[in-house]
């Protein structure tokens, strides 16, 4: 079937994570941050992730602007940043604020611009990726931002791909689904989707039962692998 639907992770795959720590160690405020950031922001996504996992499996559901602030507050501590409350808020200020990936907002003018459906499907909760589109400035070529929100649990579970399908009415094997994390695009591949993982770290790929289809350094190959 041909692909009629793209689908994109957001946080990592649209959107900068390292931008927080990377635009708060620019400032004045903050010198402590400035030989630190990049190690702050490496811990901060890495148990970000983690703990979306151990909530799914312990059944400990919360949003994810929580596991977002457990995250940072593990991060901060581990660099022996902890004690900085204004360098806290600041980071989880910015993080309202992410910037987009210099090509995703041609990527995604041109899926449109091929007639193709385009969305988001994210473990963030709604009013935290709402901002994000908003701050990116890439609304007006998404059809919609799907939240895991609406159904109480964290990827890779199942039911959170089932939303596109409940939303666009599309077969499985119609949706290239995009993501920066290797178990979300090897997870979506099991689930039947057509997949692509941005690589942007040329990490090893994971070794799981399934692996993506397509393996890229960024997301200006999509338009030409979904047809357009």
């Amino acid at each position: 079937m041909p692909i009629t639907t793209c689908i994109f992770d957001a946080y990592g795959t649209l959107f900068d994570v390292a931008a927080a720590a990377r635009q708060a160690a620019e400032e004045p405020d903050f010198p402590a941050l400035k030989k630190k950031w990049a190690d702050v922001a490496n811990q901060w996504r890495l148990k970000q992730l983690q703990y979306t996992w151990l909530r799914a499996l312990s059944d400990a559901h919360t949003d994810f602007w929580e596991v977002t602030q457990n995250g940072l507050d593990w991060a901060l501590e581990a660099t022996g940043l902890d004690g900085d409350a204004a360098l806290r808020k600041r980071l989880l200020d910015l993080y309202w604020e992410l910037q987009a990936y210099p090509e995703v907002a041609p990527m995604l003018a041109a899926l449109k611009a091929g007639g193709l459906q385009t969305a988001i499907l994210s473990n963030g909760s709604p009013d935290m990726l709402a901002g994000a589109v908003q701050s990116a400035g890439i609304g007006d070529v998404l059809d919609d931002v799907l939240s895991v929100q609406s159904v109480g649990i964290f990827k890779p579970d199942r039911r959170v791909y089932d939303l596109v399908g409940d939303r666009f009415g599309c077969a499985r094997d119609e949706v290239l689904f995009v993501s920066s994390n290797g178990w979300d695009a090897a997870a979506a591949a099991g689930y039947g989707f057509d997949t692509a993982w941005a690589n942007r770290a040329g990490e090893p790929v994971d070794r799981l039962p399934w692996t993506p289809a397509h393996i890229l350094s960024d997301l200006t190959p999509i338009p030409a692998l979904a047809g357009v």
